[in-house]
């Protein structure tokens, strides 16, 4: 009577120590907070400092108001043009001097320095609380600004409250012509067919 030992042997393997701590759950957890330390610690020293941010934000608005000439588009072509920010630098002859100092006038931008990374908000009369227009991150400022976050020109929203929202004109009194000889088989169907 041949019997078999369907017991597993969990005493000896032919693997090495190491290779069993890194073959186990624990091992595997260990690896993976050791590779989550070392990216911390790149993210720490390699955060942009507030003049790099402020430089790199800087030059994106600059970029982000000289795209603004043409017709704005949704949010998918502010993701694309913010991506072609991150590795190109604003003309500074395109953007009118008058813009430049609207925004500086009517906004501030403020950068706050984080344990892994930065952020720069920018700031108005409209966005009291502030619109994140940048992350900063293992060296490199994403932008994610859009026109709508600046304020450029300040004005009344309307003239006066006792302004009448609908004017009542005079419409002018020009010949139309006659009027076409409408009846009722016009509709429905001339009984005459």
């Amino acid at each position: 009577m041949n019997q078999t030992n369907n017991r597993i042997n969990y005493s000896r393997s032919n693997e090495s120590m190491p290779q069993a701590f890194i073959h186990s759950c624990l091992g595997k957890l260990l690896m993976l907070a050791g590779i989550l330390v070392v990216l911390l610690i790149v993210a720490y020293f390699t955060a942009p400092n507030e003049k790099e941010m402020r430089d790199e934000i800087n030059d994106d608005i600059m970029q982000c108001l000289e795209m603004n000439d043409s017709i704005r588009g949704d949010q998918i072509d502010d993701f694309v043009h913010n991506l072609g920010f991150i590795f190109t630098t604003a003309d500074s002859t395109k953007v009118g001097e008058e813009w430049r100092e609207a925004f500086d006038k009517y906004n501030h931008v403020e950068i706050y320095r984080h344990t892994f990374f930065t952020t720069a908000y920018v700031y108005n009369n409209v966005l009291t609380e502030g619109s994140r227009v940048g992350i900063g991150a293992f060296g490199i400022v994403i932008p994610t600004m859009n026109f709508n976050d600046f304020l450029l020109r300040v004005g009344p929203m309307h003239k006066g409250y006792d302004q009448k929202l609908i004017r009542t004109g005079v419409i002018p009194d020009t010949d139309l012509g006659t009027n076409p000889n409408i009846q009722e088989y016009h509709y429905r169907r001339n009984p005459d067919d």
